[in-house]
C-alpha cells in the first residue's frame, strides 16, 4: 500500500507545511473527486468553491493566495507552483505502483547491430531494427517500431504503437505515374522526449528527421520526413507537420493543427487548435484560424462570421428599398 506523509511530500516538493505533517495519503485526485485518503492541489481561483468543499486531507496551494479563503482542518503545503508540485507527487505515487519487468526474457531477440543503453525497458512486441541506438533509462511500451538507423537519446518514453523511421511520403511523377523516392535518411530523437501512442515520425529522404530534447508529443501526431522540431515543444493530439518544416524551440501546437511543408515556425510561437499554417510564423506569435491570423484578429473575425446571416438580411432589405 502507498503511504506518503505530508511532511515527506513537503520535503520533496520544497513546500512550506501548515498543519499536521504526520497525515498520510494513499493517492491523489482533483479537488472534487479526492477522498480523505488522497492529496489534491489548488492553482486557479475559479476552483475556490471546490477548495472549500474538498474531502482531501492534504492540499497543495500557492505560496501567495491573495486573500483566498482557505479550508479549515486541512494540512496545507504552500509551493511556488501547485500544478508542478502535484505532478511531482504523482511521480512519487507512480514509482511505487510501477512493476516494470526486469532482466531479459529468454525468448527475447535483439538484433546484433542494435545498441540498448543501461536501464532501458522494452516491452513485448517491439521491433528494434538494424543499427538502432537507444540511450539509457528509456521506456518503450508494447508494439513500438524503431526502423533501421533510428537513434533514441536517454530517458525517452515511447507509448504503445508508435512507429519511428517509416518511409517518408515522397514520390516523383513521370509520364503521369508516381514513382517512389527511396527514403535513405534516419530519425533522431534527443534526450527526455515523450512520444504518445500511435505517433508516426518518418525517416528523412536524406539526412535526418529530428525531435529536440524535452519535447512532448501527444497521441496520433504525424511528423513527416526531414522535419526538425526544436527543444521543449508541446505538440498536442492529431497535429500534422509536413515535410522539411522547421519548428523552433518552446513552440506549442494545439490539437489538430496542420502545417504545410518547408515552413519555419519561430521560437515560442503558439498555434491554437484546428489551425492551418500555410506561411512562416514569427517568433512568439500567437495565432489561430485557417489560414492562421493573430489570435485577437481571428477571434474578432469569428464573431463577425456569426452575424453574417443577419447582415445579409439587412443588405437585402436595403437593396429592396433602394431599387
Amino acid at each position: 500500500m502507498i503511504a506518503l506523509s505530508a511532511k515527506d511530500i513537503a520535503a520533496v516538493v520544497g513546500g512550506e507545511l501548515e498543519g499536521d505533517g504526520s497525515v498520510t495519503v494513499e493517492g491523489a485526485a482533483g479537488l472534487d473527486e479526492a477522498s480523505e485518503r488522497e492529496i489534491s492541489f489548488f492553482h486557479n481561483t475559479k476552483y475556490i468553491e471546490s477548495l472549500q468543499k474538498t474531502r482531501a486531507r492534504v492540499v497543495l496551494i500557492p505560496k501567495q493566495t491573495n486573500g483566498t479563503p482557505l479550508p479549515e482542518g486541512k494540512t496545507l503545503i504552500r509551493v511556488d507552483n501547485a500544478q508542478w508540485a502535484f505532478a511531482q507527487v504523482l511521480g512519487l505515487i507512480d514509482q511505487q505502483k510501477q512493476h516494470h519487468p526486469k532482466g531479459i526474457h529468454p525468448k527475447a531477440h535483439v538484433e546484433e547491430t542494435a545498441v540498448v543503453g543501461a536501464g532501458t525497458i522494452i516491452y513485448p512486441g517491439c521491433y528494434i531494427g538494424h543499427n538502432v541506438r537507444i540511450g539509457e533509462k528509456c521506456l518503450l511500451y508494447p508494439n513500438v517500431v524503431l526502423r533501421e538507423d533510428t537513434q533514441i537519446g536517454s530517458r525517452v518514453i515511447i507509448q504503445a504503437g508508435a512507429v519511428l523511421g517509416a518511409d517518408g511520403y515522397g514520390f516523383a511523377t513521370q509520364n503521369g505515374r508516381h514513382h517512389k523516392i527511396p527514403q535513405i535518411g534516419r530519425v533522431v530523437i534527443e534526450d527526455d522526449v515523450e512520444i504518445g501512442a500511435n505517433v508516426t515520425i518518418d525517416r528523412a529522404t536524406t539526412g535526418e528527421t529530428r525531435v529536440g530534447a524535452g519535447t512532448k508529443i501527444d497521441n496520433l501526431v504525424h511528423i513527416a520526413h526531414n522535419v526538425r522540431v526544436g527543444r521543449d515543444c508541446l505538440i498536442v493530439a492529431q497535429v500534422g507537420i509536413s515535410g522539411s518544416t522547421k519548428v523552433g524551440n518552446r513552440v506549442t501546437l494545439a490539437g489538430q493543427v496542420g502545417i504545410t511543408g518547408h515552413l519555419t515556425i519561430g521560437d515560442g510561437a503558439v498555434i491554437a487548435a484546428q489551425s492551418g499554417v500555410m506561411n512562416d510564423v514569427e517568433p512568439g506569435a500567437v495565432l489561430f484560424g485557417t489560414p492562421v491570423r493573430p489570435i485577437k484578429q481571428a477571434m474578432k473575425l469569428e464573431a463577425i462570421y456569426g452575424k453574417l446571416e443577419e447582415l445579409y438580411e439587412t443588405v437585402k432589405q436595403l437593396r429592396k428599398k433602394l431599387l
